[in-house]
């Protein structure tokens, strides 16, 4: 039996990417290197507009937090498709970082950094879930509570 495609995971969980994120300032959002497609860090916002403002246990909740953790990794998806031109292009994902802001006694980092890898998993299978590193920060750039890195490796 032959694994659904990435594509036809996102229909078939009928699942909205955003439109493709912009720079907030001079970078790339995404770059090819040999085989790997490596992503810039991505945050919670769609069309530009932050989604989520403030820390995790302070401001938002750890439910808000795994949203923009899901979000900012939707805009990696977003900008990764209109670099391939299709996310069948990824022969996995070879890595997934979250940082998150937080508190100094927040303690569930792994919780928040599952909305990104959730959706992973729902869109390009279990085989392909990637390690992680999940680490938790003073702050991220704009007051946003998340940001995911993503390096996949791509058919060429």
């Amino acid at each position: 039996m032959v694994a659904a495609s990435a594509e036809a995971r996102i229909l078939d969980a009928a699942l909205v990417i955003p439109p493709p994120p912009t720079p907030f300032g001079a970078y790339v959002e995404a770059t090819e290197v040999g085989s790997l497609l490596i992503l810039s860090g991505m945050l919670p916002v769609v069309g530009h507009v932050p989604l989520y403002i403030g820390r995790i246990g302070s401001e938002l909740s750890v439910a808000d937090g795994y949203d923009a953790a899901r979000t900012a990794c939707l805009s990696g998806l977003s900008a990764a498709r209109a670099h391939l031109g299709s996310l069948d292009r990824v022969r996995t994902v070879a890595k997934l970082g979250v940082y998150i802001a937080a508190v100094d006694d927040f303690r569930e980092h792994p919780k928040v950094a599952d909305g990104a890898s959730e959706l992973l998993l729902s869109v390009f299978g279990e085989t392909r879930l990637p390690p992680r590193i999940v680490l938790g920060v003073s702050s991220i750039p704009l007051g946003m509570p998340v940001e995911v890195e993503l390096i996949l490796e791509i058919d060429r």
